[in-house]
């Protein structure tokens, strides 16, 4: 499966920005996804994750109430809506998919990967 990421940018702190993942190449309601975030000189982290059909999703404790993540199956796209955003949200965020049903907080539960898109939050 392919994973191409877009959406990212600089806004400013309070403001907001959806990512979006486009997959292909492998069916597309038959994965989980999620989305993780790395900070320069941190570890990549877990963010969001989605089941394969949308009815079950969990977050990360600094982007609950603030995050979204939602899935289209016709269009092959998952998105994260990322409101009130703060500087410590700055860093790549990669989208990452997984055969089955998923929902996993591990990097290594995950078997496709994008190529990241930066998110700078200015103060």
């Amino acid at each position: 499966m392919q994973l191409v990421e877009s959406g990212g940018g600089l806004v400013q702190a309070g403001g907001s920005l959806r990512l979006s993942c486009a997959a292909s190449g492998r069916t597309f309601r038959t994965h989980a996804f999620g989305w993780f975030r790395q900070a320069p000189g941190k570890e990549r982290e877990f963010v969001a994750a989605i089941n394969w059909s949308g009815d079950n999703t969990n977050y990360a404790d600094s982007v609950k109430g603030r995050f979204t993540i939602s899935r289209d199956n016709a269009e092959n796209t998952v998105y994260l809506q990322m409101n009130s955003l703060k500087p410590e949200d700055t860093a790549v965020y990669y989208c990452a998919a997984v055969f089955g049903y998923g929902m996993g907080h591990e990097v290594r539960e995950y078997e496709f990967w994008g190529q990241g898109t930066l998110v700078t939050v200015s103060s």
